[in-house]
This record gives C-alpha cells, structure tokens and sequence, in this order.
C-alpha cells in the first residue's frame, strides 16, 4: 500500500470501496469474486444449518399480518427445532398457519428455507432431543414459568444466494427434496 491509498479505520479503500486481503468488502463482509457452483452453496448452507444458532423466523397471522423474529435453533440434519412462547406472535402464528419462512446469514450471502410446521407441546419431545436443544441454544424452554411450545420445521424449499450472479440456479431443495 502506498502513501497516497486512502485508509478508513477498517483498513485500505480503493474507488470501490473497502478492501481485504482477500478482496473488496461489505458492511457485511467480503463480496464474492464469483458465483458458487449449486454444489457448493448447499455445502455453505448445510454449514450454517450445522454451526449457526439464529434464524430470522417470518410467519403470518390467519389475517395475513406478518411477523419476524429471530429464533433459536436446532438442525438434527433433517428439520429445524424452535422454541418460542405458546402466545407469542410468533407461537400463535405458527401453530395455526403451520407454513414459515426463515433466513440463516446476511444479506449478502443468505439462505432461504421455507417449511412445514409441526407443534409439539414442550414436554412432548423425547428429553434428549430438548437436551440438545438447550446446550446448542444457550436456554431451555422446559425450564422457563412461561409456556413454551416446540416447533419443527421441515424444509420444503431452500435457496442460497451471495448476489445477483447466485441468482439463476438459486433453488438447492424443492418438494422437501435436495436437487444437488
């Protein structure tokens, strides 16, 4: 780097903005160089499944009224498990609608998955499935004065994408199945 390159308190600029070793950044982290192969984005989203915590969590009231919220959760390797006030929005919403939609990463490289809903009153899991649970969480729902239930998703669709050259090929699971 030479005496004229601008620096901001993040490191180097360049005309375009931030950059890394690495290559040209965001707010939310390095921009890809070039899109990922379908293979590939199922590999980062099967990594975020495995090793993220949160989701952001979108259901909708029987009036249509949407609602978002990050949850925690829990990937077995074929569904999500939430766990969220009995009452809440969220936990009346998806009780009745069965049908949500969440988000795992940013907005620069996110996974979409839309599931299936099913509700399990919170002392109707097998007790190392909610053990499982509360060490991946950081909380047990089983412990807490207000009423919790469980939630399991199951993916129907998941998408993947960094940016607009992820765009075409987009879709990784449709029909609850996996297309790579």
């Amino acid at each position: 780097m030479s005496a004229e390159e601008p620096v901001s308190a993040e490191g180097p600029v360049s005309a375009e903005g931030p950059v890394s070793a690495e290559g040209p950044v965001s707010a939310e982290g390095p921009v890809s160089a070039g899109s990922r192969s379908r293979a590939q984005r199922r590999r980062d989203t099967e990594h975020r499944l495995t090793h993220d915590v949160d989701a952001w969590v979108a259901s909708a009231s029987a009036d249509g009224v949407p609602y978002l919220v990050p949850l925690s959760f829990d990937w077995d390797g074929e569904a999500l498990l939430v766990a969220t006030p009995t009452n809440s929005p969220s936990g009346r919403n998806l009780a009745a609608g069965r049908a949500v939609r969440l988000a795992l990463g940013h907005t620069r490289d996110v996974s979409m998955i839309e599931g299936e809903v099913e509700v399990f009153e919170i002392d109707a899991l097998p007790p190392q499935r909610g053990d499982r649970f509360a060490a991946r969480a950081g909380f047990d729902p089983r412990t807490l004065s207000t009423p919790y239930r469980w939630f399991r998703i199951s993916p129907r669709r998941i998408q993947a994408w960094r940016e607009v050259d992820e765009m075409p090929g987009r879709d990784l699971m449709r029909d609850g199945r996996w297309l790579v």
